[in-house]
């Protein structure tokens, strides 16, 4: 969650971000969409602290955004997979890199 209150503001900009605007959250959010599911893998492409990862996947899981889905059950192991509310995040992310190709090389 950013750090600043938007309190009055009726921005969907603004409110997006308290979900979404955390370092790393929009790039677990990449990460999965290039098919990358389990957690050691997410950890390893980008180099994040465990418990940071641990705490921005669980705040995704929370918004809705991804969802935990078990792979194994001795020992119990979970994948995380975009729910529908995660897909529709894809085009945000498609112009971004667009934007970050031409005007921030």
């Amino acid at each position: 969650m950013l750090h600043r209150s938007y309190d009055g503001q009726n921005c969907s900009i603004a409110r997006a971000l308290e979900i979404v605007g955390e370092r790393w959250t929009l790039l677990i959010v990449r990460d999965v969409l290039l098919g990358l599911r389990r957690f050691d893998q997410l950890q390893e492409s980008l180099g994040i602290a465990r418990n940071v990862l641990a705490a921005r996947l669980g705040r995704l899981v929370d918004e809705g955004i991804l969802e935990r889905v078990p792979y194994s059950e001795r020992p119990l192991r979970h994948e995380y997979r975009l729910t529908k509310k995660g897909r529709e995040l894809e085009p945000a992310l498609a112009a971004l890199r667009r934007w970050g190709d031409q005007l921030v090389a």
